[in-house]
């Protein structure tokens, strides 16, 4: 308290002289209208930036559940998607659950995701609990990511399609031309289309995309672009170098596709006496 008596004394010309100085500011603000609506001006100027960095500080503090949010969202609209894709309804409300659609869509998020190694793989935090299942294919908003190998109740394994072993049907967006997607394990930006017939039109820049013809991924997922491309050794089929839509050191979230047709079209395509 002594210190503060002491601080107050020595410096009481300088407080005086601040204290007249805000009252004469004070009376000259109140007397011209010119004055006052300048301050109000500077002050609502003020006011409007704290409010602007408060608000900007809390949208940064929600951005996991505003990601959240959309990733939900996304989930439901691409079932209904789906959903009306296949001609089942035309109602406003979709509850997809209830509808014999051909493909579902769940989100999950990447727990893990290798993209070094020449087999790489991403552990992503939905399970058998969340009905996945091994065999189902795995994308994001951009494009393909892989194919579950195994689950756990609480996780799935995904064989990223940055893996040697990865084998997955594709082919051109601009014709039924197709072939079989793999990776040489050399660029984690750069996948390879073998097999696709030489009869194709192919041209730097075109879109790859999957075929639908398996039970893991639909029709028209978006994989890449086609960055060059030559003839193999035998002159039957082109080697195609793809350019991925992904960046696949770069995944966040994804979603795992269920055919719910699947066992229907295994039976049928392996029939028990045969």
């Amino acid at each position: 308290m002594q210190q503060i008596i002491n601080f107050l004394i020595r410096n009481k010309n300088s407080l005086l002289f601040l204290l007249l100085l805000v009252f004469s500011l004070i009376l000259t603000i109140q007397s011209h209208s010119y004055h006052k609506s300048k301050f109000i001006s500077s002050t609502n100027f003020f006011t409007g930036g704290i409010y602007n960095w408060r608000h900007s500080i809390s949208q940064y503090f929600h951005l996991k559940e505003e990601n959240e949010r959309l990733l939900e969202e996304n989930e439901y609209l691409r079932n209904k998607v789906a959903l009306l894709d296949n001609n089942q309804t035309t109602e406003s409300f979709v509850d997809t659950s209830s509808f014999d659609i051909p493909f579902r869509y769940i989100k999950a998020k990447v727990h893990k995701n290798d993209y070094s190694k020449s087999d790489n793989y991403i552990l992503i935090n939905k399970g058998e609990r969340d009905s996945l299942t091994p065999d189902m294919g795995v994308i994001t908003d951009k494009g393909i990511v892989g194919i579950i190998e195994n689950t756990s109740h609480r996780y799935s394994r995904v064989i990223s399609i940055l893996n040697s072993n990865s084998r997955i049907n594709a082919g051109l967006k601009s014709s039924f031309h197709y072939g079989s997607l793999t990776w040489n394990g050399k660029n984690p930006n750069l996948v390879q289309l073998e097999t696709v017939p030489r009869q194709a039109i192919l041209n730097k820049g075109d879109t790859i995309i999957t075929h639908g013809r398996s039970t893991i991924f639909p029709k028209g997922i978006g994989i890449g672009t086609i960055e060059n491309f030559t003839l193999d050794q035998n002159k039957s089929y082109y080697l195609i170098d793809v350019r991925l839509f992904n960046d696949m050191t770069n995944i966040g979230f994804v979603y795992a596709i269920r055919s719910n047709d699947r066992t229907e079209i295994k039976t049928i395509e392996n029939p028990a006496n045969e």
